[in-house]
């Protein structure tokens, strides 16, 4: 039989859940109030799917989202999800269809890039993303990390109270705008996100589970820092704490404020583990331990994928602390952009254009959206044979263009 791929209709939306749930290895109960606010997620999205004699085989899903490029400046990304194709429908290309349109049709709007997050490494490469993010987890041993038992509250003049989820559902938004604009990789957040994330908005029914809030203000009373975490209760037979603070998320703009959410977990009562939840990989964590060695890696993985759709933009919208200028050969196997580019940069502005310059570099457009957000290094890449220097010592001068001293993060799962 033909498979259509096209927008699902409103009547559709229960048989495509279903389909993304099966996917996803999901058994979540489609009752009135879920599909209710599993169809208030989907609200402003662009929701296909794939059809073969009426029934949903295969999801994705769409959504605009703004990005932070190095320097703060943010772009417009097409930001790509729910991508699943049930499992008796495998291998017939329905992902490369729904893919293909979807760019496509992002390249059109004028976004610069698309990004998502993958559930499986080797999927997305063919498609022209590349891992520009990293995320690591700590878990920390509360008693071997040699800190103050005495300690009460930071030491600066601020405090940390715990406020209930309403409160977080006031403070978070803009608390995440000033955190998410100087942070290079950090993605827009919508009200939905903080309902969910608050149990305001339950899309998976009876699994949620009411958090712990904190909330770090400074000695003049500005809002610096949010946690949300868990606790279990856990006891060895000899009365012993042996109990694990489970964060959901943490996020601060200011070290201060980081440091003392931190401290607090850890000075927690009957805590003898804290589990940080995925953080930027060069985070403050372990180094701010007196003993980093009691925070051992549980998960080091790529997080963020970008796809580049307008090299131009992209390269014109980061900051560059060198100067210099390199020539790129992009290398693009959809046509959407692939070309050749003089990239003039220096740290008041930059400039990228076409250019019949000869080549420097030759990339895939893959392996460019690596280097974007300055984590990645352009001589790995060479080394590894994905970058080629067609310019003796160009990929060290591009290094110094591109790299940056501090790593992107991306705090959001999407």
């Amino acid at each position: 039989m033909s498979i259509d791929v096209r927008r699902i209709t409103d009547t559709e939306t229960p048989a495509w859940i279903r389909t993304l749930d099966t996917g996803f290895l999901r058994a979540t109960p489609l009752t009135e109030d879920t599909l209710a606010a599993r169809r208030a997620l989907l609200e402003g999205a662009r929701v296909s799917g794939a059809f073969e004699a009426g029934k949903c085989v295969a999801t994705f899903r769409s959504f605009p989202q703004q990005l932070t490029a190095v320097g703060g400046a943010t772009v417009p990304a097409d930001a790509v999800s729910s991508v699943a194709v049930a499992p008796t429908h495998r291998r017939r290309g329905l992902l490369t269809r729904l893919m293909t349109e979807d760019l496509a049709a992002a390249k059109d709007r004028g976004d610069v890039v698309a990004t998502l997050v993958a559930a499986e490494y080797r999927i997305y490469g063919r498609y022209g993303f590349g891992p520009a993010t990293w995320t690591t987890e700590w878990t920390i041993d509360v008693t071997r990390a040699g800190l103050d038992p005495r300690w009460s509250g930071p030491e600066d003049g601020g405090r940390i109270d715990l406020v209930d989820a309403e409160e977080v559902r006031k403070l978070g938004p803009d608390l995440h705008e000033r955190l998410r604009l100087a942070q290079p990789g950090a993605v827009s957040r919508t009200d939905r996100w903080w309902e969910v994330n608050t149990g305001d908005l339950r899309p998976y029914g009876d699994s949620w589970t009411e958090p712990f809030y904190a909330v770090h203000r400074s000695a003049d009373g500005e809002v610096e820092g949010l946690v949300s975490y868990e606790t279990n209760d856990n006891w060895t037979d000899g009365k012993q704490p042996l109990n694990t603070a489970s964060v959901n998320w943490l996020i601060s703009t200011t070290p201060a404020a980081e440091r003392a959410l931190w401290r607090f977990l850890c000075s927690i009562d009957w805590i003898a583990r804290v589990k940080t939840g995925y953080r930027a990989p060069d985070d403050l964590l372990p180094l701010l331990l007196p003993d980093p060695r009691a925070a051992s890696v549980t998960t080091q993985a790529d997080w963020l994928w970008l796809r580049v759709l307008d090299v131009v933009a992209a390269l014109e919208a980061r900051t560059y602390d060198a100067t210099g200028a390199v020539v790129l050969e992009i290398v693009d196997r959809a046509g959407l952009a692939g070309g050749r580019f003089l990239l003039d940069a220096a740290p008041d502005g930059a400039s990228c254009t076409p250019t019949t310059r000869d080549a420097d570099l030759t990339l895939d457009v893959a392996d460019l959206a690596a280097l974007w957000l300055g984590d990645e290094s352009v001589a790995r890449l060479a080394a590894l044979g994905r970058v080629r220097e067609e310019r003796a010592g160009a990929a060290r001068g591009a290094d110094a263009l591109l790299r940056t001293s501090g790593r992107p993060w991306c705090p959001d799962l999407f």
